[in-house]
């Protein structure tokens, strides 16, 4: 393992930094990109056949995959992970006057698929995982809710045992947002196989990528028929009979390109996670009890995705003193709730939310018409959330670190805290 240090002089302070070489980054999967995602493009345009629905279609194998892959008994892929989410929603009937819970911690995109079916989305706590609070969710839930979508954050799975036992006693639905945790599991299942649907993204920053896509999947029959008729305005036509009960539609069809590289990445999923997981849990032994941070609490260490180190400062103002140290040293880091930085992943940054505005005035989830309810929103609403991530250091993980890289970032975290501690 790596080095141990008492009384190093710190980079920031004049001392030598413990790297000069910057680590591996980027995206995951487009690290990845090599002759076989060449071969599957060349392949698709040779033969012409950029529309997804032809009897040789890689999209479909990909489908298939993802259903076996999750336990699912059906899968569609679409054009983001946005697109799955709200087809997702549209395949759980979820519309007007409906709430559904989500974390004040995710990409804007959970609230906005929400909105865009016409639902109104209810912002719950995050606890010492990062994810969603199931004491919270169950303090939100009105006679309005009808389902909740736990968000994998950073690879990290959710306390998902509770939130399915919340979902079963108040009859809610669960739609798993897993665009950051593809190839996670909780307790042996894989991540977005354990409620009603499940939600992935093939976007550039993600696991596995297709530049951009995404991809749906779930239990029922008649959850798959309505995602369906909402990825597509006119999908009876395409495939006559396949929808008994065909719904208004949108264009959030993926192209064969894009499927036939995600098939390709697919592959290449498992090895991802593999070395990511290995780099991580080299660096995490080291740290564990290092005096003066608190590791996040993951929920299943061994299904963790991996994607990132993240630890919790004594406060907000130690944060940023630590994060400022520790990039002295060499490694890219950061803390997760800087005010100056609009990140739209932290609720008071999703403006049109908290200012409940929908597309026109009428046009509205929010809209009394529709919507019986009284959610009220404000940015200082989930003060558990902006503590947490206020506290929070975050450190990506590339599945391209050798053993020596992950000695580095503990010995860069190690000679920080003992020294600011």
């Amino acid at each position: 393992m790596g080095k141990t240090t008492t009384s190093e002089k710190l980079a920031i302070h004049g001392g030598t930094p413990v790297r000069t070489v910057p680590l591996p980054s980027g995206g995951h999967g487009v690290a990845e990109i090599g002759p076989e995602e060449e071969q599957a493009v060349l392949r698709v345009l040779r033969e012409k056949r950029v529309f997804r629905y032809s009897e040789q279609s890689e999209t479909a194998q990909l489908e298939q995959a993802y259903a076996q892959f999750t336990g699912q008994k059906y899968a569609l892929a679409v054009n983001s992970g946005t697109s799955a989410l709200i087809c997702g929603l549209a395949g759980l009937n979820i519309g007007p006057g409906d709430e559904v819970i989500l974390p004040g911690y995710t990409y804007i995109a959970s609230a906005a698929a929400v909105i865009a079916v016409g639902a109104v989305p209810v912002i719950a706590e995050i606890d010492n995982s990062l994810t969603i609070d199931p004491a919270d969710v169950r303090r939100k839930i009105t006679p309005y809710t009808k389902a909740i979508m736990p968000v994998h954050m950073r690879g990290t799975p959710c306390r998902m045992d509770q939130i399915l036992a919340i979902a079963r006693e108040y009859k809610l639905a669960i739609i798993e947002d897993t665009a950051q945790a593809d190839g996670g599991r909780y307790h042996g299942r894989r991540l977005a196989g354990l409620g009603e649907v499940g939600c992935f993204s093939f976007q550039a920053s993600k696991t596995i990528t297709a530049g951009e896509g995404g991809i749906v999947v779930m239990s029922d029959r008649q959850i798959y028929e309505r995602a369906l008729s909402a990825h597509d305005s006119a999908f009876g036509f395409w495939k006559p009979g396949e929808t008994v009960e065909p719904i208004p539609g949108e264009g959030f069809r993926i192209s064969e390109v894009s499927g036939a590289i995600a098939l390709a990445q697919f592959g290449r999923l498992d090895s991802i996670l593999r070395r990511l997981h290995a780099a991580k849990y080299r660096i995490i032994p080291q740290i564990r009890d290092l005096a003066g941070i608190e590791l996040q609490d993951v929920p299943d260490e061994e299904g963790d995705a991996s994607v990132c180190v993240m630890f919790f400062a004594p406060t907000a103002e130690k944060a940023r003193a630590y994060a400022d140290a520790i990039k002295a040293e060499g490694i890219a880091c950061g803390t997760m709730y800087n005010k100056e930085i609009p990140d739209r992943h932290i609720y008071p940054n999703w403006e049109y939310v908290l200012a409940k505005r929908g597309r026109t005035p009428k046009w509205s989830p929010w809209h009394p018409s529709v919507y019986k309810g009284n959610v009220q929103y404000s940015k200082d609403m989930c003060p558990n959330t902006l503590g947490y991530l206020g506290r929070t250091i975050h450190i990506g993980i590339n599945q391209r670190f050798t053993e020596a890289d992950c000695d580095d970032v503990a010995h860069a975290v190690i000679k920080v805290v003992r020294a600011l501690n």
